[in-house]
């Protein structure tokens, strides 16, 4: 049962980070955490 659980807490944590990756890229963000991002030259393109 322990089991069971912690494998629906990973898998939750696991879709609301891949749903906010794909959020971002579609902003057009190129750099996705990245504290350069903003001074990086692939932010620019």
């Amino acid at each position: 049962m322990e089991n069971a659980i912690v494998i629906i807490i990973l898998s939750a944590v696991t879709g609301f980070i891949l749903r906010y990756l794909r959020k971002e890229k579609k902003r057009g963000k190129k750099c996705i955490g990245c504290p350069y991002a903003k001074q990086c030259e692939n932010s620019r393109k």
